[in-house]
């Protein structure tokens, strides 16, 4: 990728325009990261981009922007331009083309706003962002209130940065971020969740839990969560505090999670604030996990997430008290929730959430010991008997051929029947026609 990155900024030179690497890859290269994608920043117009490239797609051609396809990648190119009043919280109302140095002062926040030029090997600094990388500090270009008020996402996109480069926030935009706060509800639910993905996925998801919470964002965006603020739970499972701490602890763990695994911790326990009950010196939340899965199938639908993402992601929440009695199961049930296709996911989960709280990780090991033993094949076999077969046996259609097909696939899961024949006999010696 930089190779090709560095052949298009030379076919922007060779044709006589200005070519500077841009934004997040040199904040990257300055903190010695290797960044992973490579934006460049031009005197270039739209149209001579356009005519100096083979395959270009106009993503934001109005603002300046084309994508230049090269090598089976795409690299962003966009014109030095500055901004006009910004009309719905997002987009400038006008963009004029103009110098590299107009450019980085309308840029978000001074880490991201540098320049680099790869042949001289020198950095373009016009607002101090190097000192501010060296401090460790997200601080906006110019005033803050400014900045979020022409793109209201950015006030997330503060908390975003502070926490995958665990820096922390300059005081003016941090106060700028808490006054602001309620404004976030103006931006897109879709844009909303892009965030909260990076914010979750990346380096330091529990650092950005903490800091959601504390600039008031928490309770705008994902108010099911910051209410777990102060819900007790019982001191012989959880001697680590409230459920908000418990999720905080998880997010901690997480090593470079998917979607699923994020929010499948940060979501385990959504159900626990409204199932909350006191019973003497006892703390129960009955069927939390049940209605912690509706909650988490809402939330999802609400920040736009695909059916699929919803779908595995509630299953965690749904599935994450199984772990309790894995060492009780029958067989045949054992071996369906190890056949589970977020089973993998759902065993991480279960890992952090010991180590959140108890510490105990008997079933855990249980069950990576009872992966070992089962054989693949053994662990998700063909159904031996089908729907056409009882039918052809006598039995009608309906909901009991489903419990029957059911409980015949957990007798032979369990080893009880091993080929078709043996399976009709087993469902006829227990159901009627």
């Amino acid at each position: 990728m930089k190779s090709t990155a560095l052949k298009i900024l030379k076919t922007l030179r060779k044709s006589g325009y200005e070519a500077l690497w841009a934004g997040g890859s040199v904040r990257d290269l300055v903190m010695r990261k290797k960044p992973h994608d490579f934006d460049i920043a031009t005197s270039a117009k739209p149209e001579d981009v356009e005519r100096l490239f083979k395959r270009t797609i106009p993503v934001g051609k109005q603002f300046g922007v084309i994508l230049v396809h090269e090598d089976a990648q795409n690299f962003e190119v966009a014109t030095f331009r500055s901004e006009g009043k910004y009309v719905d919280g997002r987009h400038p109302e006008e963009v004029r083309f103009t110098t590299a140095k107009e450019d980085a002062l309308r840029r978000d926040f001074t880490v991201n706003a540098l320049f680099y030029d790869p042949i001289t090997k020198k950095v373009i600094d016009y607002v101090d962002g190097r000192k501010d990388i060296r401090a460790k500090i997200i601080r906006t270009v110019g005033d803050p209130y400014k900045r979020f008020e022409e793109d209201k996402l950015r006030i997330l996109r503060a908390i975003r940065f502070a926490a995958n480069l665990n820096f922390n926030i300059e005081p003016n935009t941090w106060k700028a971020v808490r006054d602001t706060a309620s404004k976030i509800n103006q931006v897109s639910q879709e844009r909303i969740r892009e965030e909260l993905v990076k914010i979750l996925t990346r380096s330091n998801a529990g650092k950005g839990l903490l800091l959601l919470d504390e600039s008031g964002l928490l309770k705008e965006i994902l108010p099911e969560i910051a209410a777990m603020k102060g819900v007790e739970q019982g001191k012989d499972f959880h001697p680590e505090g409230d459920v908000f701490i418990h999720t905080k602890l998880l997010l901690d763990k997480l090593k470079h999670p998917d979607v699923t695994l994020a929010f499948g911790a940060l979501l385990h326990d959504v159900g626990k604030p409204v199932t909350f009950q006191r019973e003497g010196e006892k703390i129960h939340f009955y069927q939390h996990a049940d209605i912690g899965a509706q909650m988490t199938k809402q939330l999802m639908k609400r920040l736009r997430f695909s059916n699929k993402e919803i779908e595995d992601v509630t299953e965690c929440v749904q599935d994450h008290m199984k772990f309790a009695d894995v060492k009780k199961m029958r067989e045949g049930k054992l071996k369906r929730f190890l056949a589970s296709e977020t089973f993998s996911v759902q065993l991480e989960l279960h890992r952090i959430d010991c180590l959140s709280s108890h510490g105990k990780l008997d079933n855990y090991q249980f069950l990576k010991n009872k992966i070992r033993q089962i054989r693949k094949e053994d662990l998700k076999p063909k159904p031996l008997i089908s729907g056409e077969d009882l039918i052809e046996a006598g039995y009608r259609p309906g909901p009991a051929m489903g419990k029957i097909l059911h409980e015949a696939y957990d007798a032979q899961l369990e080893g009880v029947i091993k080929n078709r024949e043996a399976a009709l006999k087993w469902v006829e010696g227990r159901f009627k026609c």
